[in-house]
C-alpha cells in the first residue's frame, strides 16, 4: 500500500469506522459511478442551483445541512429510489439519512478543500467498507 493509500484510509477510518449503515456504502458507490465521479457530482448540484452549499461541504469549512427535499431535486427519484433499495431501506428513510450523511462525506473526501484530491480517499473508503475474505 503507498503513502498516500495509507494516508487515505487512515483519514476515512474515523469517518466510516466499522460503519454498519448500508447507505454508506451505496453513497461511496454512487458518487464513484457518477459520470465524473465527486466533480461531477458537484457540477449536479452546481446545475440545480446548489453551488454554494455543495461548495461549503468542499471547502473546510462548516457543512451546512441540505434537506431530502433538495437532495432529491438533485440527485433525482430514481438515484434515491435506488440508493434506498440496495441499503435496503424505504426511499423516504434513504433520503433523509443520505442528506445527514452526504454533507461529512464530501467534507472528508475533500480534505483540502479541492475536489480533485477525492480520488484516492473515495478509492479507501470503498476498499475499507468490501467485506474481509
Amino acid at each position: 500500500m503507498g503513502l498516500l493509500e495509507e494516508l487515505a484510509g487512515s483519514a476515512m477510518s474515523g469517518m466510516l469506522g466499522n460503519s454498519s449503515n448500508p447507505l454508506v456504502h451505496s453513497a461511496l458507490e454512487m458518487i464513484q459511478n457518477q459520470p465524473g465521479g465527486l466533480a461531477g457530482l458537484v457540477q449536479s448540484f452546481e446545475q440545480k442551483g446548489m453551488g454554494g452549499l455543495v461548495q461549503s461541504w468542499v471547502s473546510n469549512g462548516p457543512n451546512p445541512p441540505i434537506t431530502s427535499d433538495q437532495l432529491t431535486h438533485v440527485l433525482g427519484s430514481d438515484a434515491v429510489t435506488n440508493l434506498a433499495a440496495k441499503a435496503g431501506i424505504s426511499p423516504d428513510q434513504a433520503g433523509s439519512q443520505l442528506a445527514a450523511l452526504l454533507p461529512g462525506l464530501i467534507d472528508k473526501l475533500t480534505p483540502n478543500g479541492h475536489v480533485g484530491d477525492a480520488g484516492g480517499l473515495l478509492t479507501a473508503a470503498m476498499n475499507m467498507l468490501k467485506p474481509k475474505a
